[in-house]
């Protein structure tokens, strides 16, 4: 590996079509990198191959739903426990 590299020559993304193409796809996202279960990643892959969408598409859409959703309170918790252990 060179120390020094001469980037004089060299097109920005935007002038390369597909790199371009790239950036606007990503418009909106950050690229991060997240440590995930086996067991849990195997399961989105799973559900996501099933639905025909990509598994970083099916995280990305469940971790939207649950930060959209209203945490539970006691009192919702207290009446859904109540509710399964009657039915129970």
């Amino acid at each position: 590996m060179r120390k020094q590299y001469d980037f004089s020559k060299a097109k920005r993304a935007k002038d390369v079509p597909h790199l371009a193409r790239l950036q606007a796809e990503a418009r909106g996202k950050t690229r991060i990198t997240i440590m995930l279960d086996n067991d849990l990643l195997m399961t989105f892959r799973a559900k996501a191959e099933a639905e025909g969408i990509g598994y970083q598409t099916l995280i990305n859409q469940t971790l939207r739903g649950v930060a959209a959703s209203p945490p539970v309170d006691e009192a919702t918790l207290r009446r859904i426990l109540r509710e399964e252990l009657k039915a129970g």
